[in-house]
């Protein structure tokens, strides 16, 4: 295999997540033993162990691999303990079902001579044996997911969720993994391509799970944490986006109805379609103003790269920049809430001239409630400072 002593530094660590595998964790070991010495560089094999409870840690030690064990339980708490305790210049990642051959590691471990910072094996490229991968799985699930990565994130990969792959070390330096299921798979590509590093792919075989028991993966369950880690990390898709488009359309109702009805086939846009514009723009601003938080959130727990024009926006804020612009429209809508109910006054408070009265109304309580909501914002905008200043130091070039 090209075993390594203890104090020397291994080229690969192959990590392998465990948990109650021992149909076929040897299979995995004796595999990637050879893909190594096929290699023709020295490497240690860690099994992470989640938690088995037949005898898959007793047979990974008697072949020789160094066993951790993670108490946490999750696919992608096993795998981070086992990039943790890795020694090796690259890593290979694999699951202990056999599904994957560990004898590909030649093949990966040439594109990672290459300059490649991560290897992403394709399945959907490359072979798929009858039965190896759900109907569901094959032409729904990987697809869509596969497709949505490659629309918000901008990924090149043509199979998010497969399970062996191959990057260099340091990488993780890079991308501070955190999630703790399936979704780590995605989490990987999403961060790396975010952060610019060298990504390509090779085509491998999927094989037929060998082992008698039902597998791992929960198709729905899994699904979902997939996609919701996606729009998390997504808020721009998610909040921003829709909110600017939501808020834009309100913004429009209500400048085109300002000077009167308008009559379009027969259809009469009047005050009632104005409010329903005031509607959207404050939905609209609610929106990108969650979304901001989400980033800054997701920024300063490491969930997320920055983007850069995000990041010379967000260090260019300051309180007062928020406090200035807030408190300026909401003494502009007060003023214009004033007039309006001085000519309301005016007539006794009695009926208004909805076609005068009632439009300017609508446009200065949107402004005052706008203004509200971008003070209070400010507030807590400023609040993630700390945090803010953490992430913005982190990545600032």
């Amino acid at each position: 295999m090209g075993d390594v002593e203890q104090g020397d530094r291994p080229e690969v660590t192959v990590v392998i997540p465990c948990l109650n595998e021992e149909e076929t964790i040897l299979g995995c070991i004796e595999a990637a033993k050879k893909g190594i010495a096929d290699a023709g560089i020295a490497g240690e094999i860690i099994v992470s162990d989640n938690g088995s409870t037949d005898r898959s840690v007793a047979i990974s030690e008697q072949a020789g691999t160094t066993v951790i064990h993670c108490a946490e339980r999750g696919y992608g708490k096993a795998l981070r303990a086992g990039f943790a305790a890795a020694r090796g210049e690259w890593i290979v990642m694999g699951d202990a079902d056999q599904s994957y051959d560990f004898t590909e590691i030649p093949r990966f471990h040439e594109q990672i001579r290459q300059g490649y910072d991560l290897v992403n094996g394709t399945r959907l490229r490359g072979k798929i044996e009858k039965g190896a991968m759900p109907f569901l799985h094959r032409y729904f699930g990987n697809p869509f997911l596969t497709a949505m990565i490659r629309l918000l994130f901008g990924a090149t990969v043509s199979d998010v969720y497969c399970g062996l792959r191959a990057f260099r070390r340091d990488l993780l330096e890079r991308i501070d993994l955190r999630t703790a299921g399936m979704e780590l798979a995605t989490e990987m590509i999403i961060k790396a391509t975010r952060a610019r590093v060298k990504i390509t792919e090779i085509p491998i075989v999927l094989h037929r799970d060998a082992r008698s028991k039902a597998p791992h993966l929960h198709t729905f369950r899994d699904g979902w944490r997939t996609l919701r880690y996606m729009l998390m990390m997504a808020p721009n898709w998610l909040f921003i986006t829709p909110g600017m488009i939501v808020g834009g359309v309100g913004a429009f109702l209500i400048a085109a109805l300002l000077p009167g009805p308008h009559r379009i086939g027969g259809v009469n846009l009047d005050v009632h379609t104005m409010l329903l514009g005031m509607s959207f723009v404050l939905l609209g601003v609610y929106l990108v103003i969650i979304g901001t938080f989400v980033k800054v959130f997701t920024y300063a727990e490491g969930l997320g790269v920055p983007d850069s024009g995000f990041t010379r926006l967000i260090t260019r804020f300051k309180l007062e920049h928020g406090l200035v612009l807030s408190l300026m429209m909401i003494a502009t809508g007060l003023i214009g809430d004033i007039a309006f109910v001085l000519s309301w006054r005016d007539v006794g408070f009695g009926d208004l001239d909805i076609q005068a009265g009632m439009r300017m109304a609508i446009l200065w309580t949107t402004v005052l409630i706008v203004g509200i909501e971008l003070l209070f914002a400010s507030f807590f905008l400023s609040m993630l400072g700390i945090s803010r200043d953490t992430y913005i130091g982190q990545y600032e070039t």
